[in-house]
């Protein structure tokens, strides 16, 4: 079981959990108040810390920040009698695990105990894995979260990525299925190869093979010269198939083959060439139910299916949306050369408001949006979506840009924007990446399109001039 520190100035109510939490199996010790608690902490280490709120001398959220700042392992659990929202949604920003209202079940907190505790053990060994990974040398990628669903995730990439076996990843579009499988790659024997990844859904079925298991000089018209496919590509490393399920029928049945066989056969050859490929699969469709109505081979399912990763929905882990904003918010500093200093209170509730029907990726979209537009020294709710608007963004006004409706033209914008960067490289010490410069006005040009058409792609294609499959590549590939 845990050892536990009980902190709280209600002497009958340390008892009361000491005596029911022994009886558990914890060990348990009690601190009267927070600057009690921190001299404990700082000569024992406690698996969970259980705390009040509202104490003398320095109270639960202060010591919740204290234990944070001098880095001290454990999970923190707050109690408090002022079932606020404001007052969980601070103890959650502050990294608190949960937090229990008084008064209390005892089975609420036995399972909030143990949940914490599983966590808690999750965090040590992936920190441990990270540790080995680093000292030997190979390249990381993390995750950013504080909830359990996630700390399960990561301890199962943990579990899976040294094995060889072929992964399936489920879950909605844009909750992070190309980092679990790029984290699986670099933690394997297989990191010093490549990682190699695909959209199936954004290329067309004609040349998707050719793609796929490349193609031999006059193998079709335009093919000047022999051609690897992917699979060589990524020989010795991982392949990532993302959105398996928009695989035809005719394309299954040949990776089905290569799956068994593990050979392919580039197109207008006749010659087998052996690969030695791990496959990392993702979607977001049911394959099940694409199984029973005929669009999905079901012995394609159960080879790419070996190992089923499922990765939650962002508004089913909500505490995990601030550490993810603080990390998307310092990106796009580096980004855009902003200097924006966190979250206001009120962009924070804004952010734990919104439905996220886009999952982690909507979540990047809009804070890159609000460090862009963002005239504060710090992110204010201004530039972001109103939550009673389904999280569609309220347009910036044609008056807040400077310029009259008339104005605005493709030329106009064009003629602005030059202006804007030779202001900028006219600044002593201001450099501009073409390409990472070029990716970013791409990417708004999409994300605009998208946010003018309530989310929905085929008419956002169309406001920019492109087909419907030209968007969601070039948005996919922009977002990676």
């Amino acid at each position: 079981m845990a050892k536990l520190l009980i902190v709280d100035d209600d002497l009958s109510l340390r008892q009361f959990l000491t005596i029911f939490l022994r009886k558990e199996g914890h060990d348990v010790e009690v601190a009267s108040n927070g600057l009690r608690a921190l001299e404990v902490l700082e000569k024992t280490s406690f698996e969970v810390v259980l705390t009040d709120i509202r104490m003398p001398r320095m109270d639960g959220l202060d010591l919740l920040s204290e234990i944070k700042e001098r880095g001290i392992e454990t999970q923190v659990i707050v109690m408090t009698a002022y079932s606020s929202t404001e007052t969980a949604l601070e103890a959650m920003r502050r990294g608190a695990y949960d937090y229990v209202i008084k008064p209390f079940q005892l089975d609420a907190v036995r399972v909030v105990i143990d949940k914490c505790m599983e966590k808690g053990s999750l965090v040590r060994e992936n920190a441990q894995l990270r540790e080995a990974l680093k000292s030997s040398g190979k390249q990381t990628v993390s995750l950013t979260y504080c909830s359990s669903a996630m700390a399960e995730v990561e301890g199962m990439i943990a579990r899976v990525a040294p094995t060889p076996s072929n992964v399936l990843l489920l879950g909605e579009s844009g909750t992070g299925k190309e980092v679990v499988a790029r984290m699986l790659h670099h933690q394997s024997e297989r990191a010093p190869k490549p990682f190699v990844a695909i959209n199936c859904g954004a290329i067309p079925d004609q040349l998707m093979e050719s793609e796929l298991f490349g193609h031999v000089k006059g193998a079709f018209t335009g093919a000047s010269k022999d051609k690897k496919g992917l699979f060589e590509a990524a020989h010795g490393g991982t392949l990532f198939l993302d959105e398996i399920g928009e695989l035809s029928l005719n394309l299954q049945v040949k990776l089905l083959r290569v799956l068994q066989e593990r050979v392919i056969t580039p197109v207008g050859s006749t010659d087998e060439v052996e690969i030695d490929v791990r496959v990392v699969a993702a979607t977001h469709k049911d394959l099940r139910k694409a199984i029973q109505s005929g669009t999905f081979r079901a012995d394609l399912y159960y080879r790419l299916n070996v190992i089923e990763i499922r990765l939650p929905a962002l508004r089913d882990r909500k505490e995990d949306i601030a550490p993810l904003a603080e990390h998307f918010l310092e990106r796009m500093n580096r980004r855009m050369g902003r200097q924006l200093q966190g979250f206001d209170d009120q962009a924070v509730r804004v952010l734990k408001q919104l439905s996220y029907a886009g999952n982690v990726r909507e979540l990047e979209n809009i804070i890159e949006r609000a460090v862009a537009l963002e005239t504060e020294s710090i992110v204010t709710a201004t530039y972001l979506p109103d939550p009673g608007s389904s999280g569609v963004f309220q347009p910036v006004t044609v008056e807040s840009t400077g310029l009259a409706t008339s104005e605005l033209s493709p030329e106009s914008l064009t003629e602005q924007f030059a202006q804007g960067i030779d202001h900028w490289l006219s600044q002593a010490g201001h450099n501009v990446e073409l390409e990472t410069l070029l990716s970013d006005v791409e990417r708004a040009v999409l994300q605009s399109a998208l946010d003018h058409t309530s989310q929905n792609k085929t008419d956002a294609a169309a406001r920019v001039g492109l087909s419907f499959r030209q968007f969601r590549y070039k948005l996919s590939k922009l977002n990676e």
